[in-house]
């Protein structure tokens, strides 16, 4: 039985009612102006680019699949090799998923065709990183191989951390089949194989992972550049100095704001909706899992707690883009490591 599954994904209602229902009740919160979703091929090779606040409907669409999202970002996540990166392919993936929603039967269960989605967007990804080795020679493989024990069920969540040394056809379906539970059926759509070719894919992945106690991953070099950056960026955020902070930014820089809004820095209302919250928070100099942030604390009980995080880009000493997880606190509960540096 998979209860998790049958509960959350099998019995979604019909999806289009529900979208009109949610809808009329949606709001668009601290970014009033709606926006229509449009392709930009030239500013995202991945297919979708959006500009200004998300539209309700948008937003309807991604309350229907709140029970998806944090495992669309697992799977995302162990694909791609990072929290970060993994929530920014699913952002991808829920854009071409809502452009496409007039494709969706939606007498199907919804889980796959979100799964498919955003597991060819992971293999886009791989192939623009160019790490996807020589997953292409998955072609030859033969329709028919013994059976292996899986090793996945005993080794649990460690699964989705070892994964990373095997190829992306190979991680996908150890990924689908020992930590999701899908089906050799359901991960051949998925993947778009045959159920032999999944069954090779399983059998060379396992093998591997046998052989795998631990996986060692070097650590990133560090930039002094960003460093000097983020603390700044942190030093002048905790302060409510939005000028001070303002200098640090290029005059195009652009911010996305996870479910929220994605355009021009300077055409968003990104500080003010900052300045305005009414819980506590400060921001602190960390990484997680190994690549530096800007984490989001919040005042709890015993302390500052991290609740979100920040990725910033940087060039020629400017802050180029803005990536703020602060409404996907899933991205943190994923992460194998979240480490902050003590403020002043």
């Amino acid at each position: 039985m998979r209860p998790e599954r049958d509960i959350a994904l099998r019995r979604v209602p019909r999806l289009r009612v529900k979208l009109l229902r949610a809808s009329a009740v949606c709001k668009a919160g601290a970014y009033p102006k709606c926006f229509r979703i449009r392709k930009d091929s030239m500013d995202n090779p991945g297919g979708t680019a959006a500009s200004g606040p998300f539209e309700a409907r948008y937003l309807a669409f991604l309350e229907t699949i709140t029970t998806l999202r944090s495992n669309l970002h697992r799977y995302c996540a162990r694909m791609t090799g990072s929290v970060l990166d993994g929530e920014d392919v699913v952002q991808e993936a829920l854009f071409e998923a809502y452009r496409k929603l007039d494709q969706f039967d939606d007498r199907r269960p919804l889980a796959p065709w979100l799964f498919r989605i955003a597991h060819n967007r992971c293999i886009d990804f791989l192939r623009r990183r160019s790490v996807r080795h020589d997953a292409e020679l998955a072609v030859m493989e033969p329709d028919v191989v013994q059976p292996v024990e899986s090793h996945g069920r005993d080794v649990g969540r460690a699964v989705e951390h070892l994964v990373l040394a095997l190829p992306p056809k190979e991680r996908a379906c150890v990924l689908l089949k020992d930590v999701f539970d899908y089906t050799l059926e359901e991960i051949a759509e998925l993947v778009d194989s045959s159920v032999g070719g999944v069954k090779a894919a399983l059998n060379r992945g396992r093998l591997k992972l046998a052989k795998y106690p631990a996986l060692w991953i070097s650590p990133r070099k560090k930039d002094a550049e960003m460093s000097k950056l983020l603390h700044l960026y942190v030093e002048r955020f905790n302060r409510r100095d939005w000028d001070g902070l303002r200098e640090l930014i290029a005059d195009d820089a652009r911010v996305q704001v996870a479910d929220r809004f994605e355009g021009r820095v300077d055409e968003a209302p990104y500080f003010g909706n900052y300045a305005r919250r009414r819980v506590a928070w400060q921001l602190a100099v960390g990484e997680v899992d190994g690549a530096a942030v800007v984490v989001i604390l919040q005042q709890g009980e015993g302390g500052w707690v991290p609740q979100s995080c920040v990725r910033l880009e940087i060039a020629d000493g400017r802050v180029q883009r803005i990536v703020d997880f602060v409404h996907c606190p899933w991205v943190l509960g994923a992460a194998t490591s979240v480490a902050i540096e003590p403020t002043p």
